[in-house]
């Protein structure tokens, strides 16, 4: 086989897949993060307030299962860890996005 131009050469390789050109009013896919980010803090308020919810059912006395209670204050806590993990690894994305140098 032989490759008389550079055309030829090319066409011997797969092209990547076209994306379509960059519209800059597009913010589909920054909204699509932003709403994953807001999601994720309404579900862990919502969490939040359950085990809230079950601390005061509890002290008023009109639950007498600590189970549910503490259920549901280790489902609060383990999503504001989360969150919080999510954010710290934001901010630094951010900060090393923001040292590169153009």
């Amino acid at each position: 086989m032989t490759v008389t131009g550079i055309d030829a050469a090319n066409s011997l390789y797969k092209a990547a897949p076209q994306r379509g050109g960059v519209d800059p009013n597009q913010t589909e896919d920054f909204g699509t993060v932003f709403d994953a980010a807001k999601n994720l803090v309404e579900e862990t308020n919502t969490l939040q307030n359950k085990a809230d919810a079950e601390q005061v059912k509890f002290a008023l006395g009109l639950s007498d299962n600590t189970h549910d209670m503490m259920i549901a204050a280790q489902k609060a806590k383990i999503a504001l860890q989360f969150t919080n993990a999510i954010r710290t690894n934001v901010v630094q994305a951010y900060q090393t996005i923001m040292n590169m140098q153009i």
